[in-house]
């Protein structure tokens, strides 16, 4: 048992289920999950980087890398190769639009392979996530 304030390991003495750590809120799968949900997920990543609840969990710190990745992905679609594509002379291609339907698959593909308990690493972020933890 791991004391809250300061995180020693040691018994923490007394108290309800509340206080020692019983209940602990948010299970590791349903925190996995939330770190896949488009434009949100990266919230959760922070959250479980963050929390001393999750600090050992390697499975549900691997999501919250991957989710956190995907999400940079989607920024970099939306900052730098989209509009570098609006700019470059010819017919203008619809590229960021298409890589950001691209990611928004992935995420939900994600978040059904979280939610059935499977483990799946993507090509390059899963790798990253991989050299994260």
């Amino acid at each position: 048992m791991f004391c809250r304030s300061c995180g020693a390991c040691q018994p923490v003495s007394g108290g309800d289920a509340s206080t020692s750590g019983a209940s602990s809120g948010l299970s590791p799968r349903a925190a996995a999950i939330l770190s896949y949900l488009p434009w949100l997920g990266w919230i959760a990543g922070i959250y479980i980087l963050a929390s001393a609840q999750f600090r050992r969990d390697r499975e549900t710190r691997f999501h919250a890398y991957q989710g956190l990745y995907l999400f940079v992905a989607w920024l970099l679609v939306d900052w730098a190769i989209g509009p570098w594509f609006e700019i470059l002379p010819g017919p203008e291609l619809p590229v960021g639009a298409l890589l950001h339907l691209l990611l928004i698959g992935v995420w939900i593909f994600m978040l059904v392979k979280t939610s059935r308990g499977e483990r799946y690493v993507l090509p390059v972020v899963g790798e990253l996530a991989e050299r994260s933890l």
